[in-house]
């Protein structure tokens, strides 16, 4: 499996239970998980990501950032 993208989140808005529950609920291929340390990244769903910018609108300004692997 290949992957295009990586999902990066700044450590402040990882381990709030708040910005966890938002992503979890915003990312329509289920990258996020929230979990009793804040937001866990789903390694197996970071292929599907469609790139919708959601989760950077759902998060505090800054603090999530989507890497494209395909970019230099």
């Amino acid at each position: 499996m290949a992957l295009f993208i990586d999902v990066k989140v700044a450590d402040d808005a990882a381990r709030s239970p708040e910005t966890a529950k938002k992503l979890e609920e915003v990312c329509p291929v289920g990258i996020f998980r929230a979990g009793d340390a804040g937001v866990e990244i789903v390694d197996e769903n970071l292929d599907e990501c469609v790139l919708c910018d959601l989760c950077l609108e759902a998060a505090p300004s800054g603090q999530v950032e989507i890497v494209k692997l395909y970019e230099s």
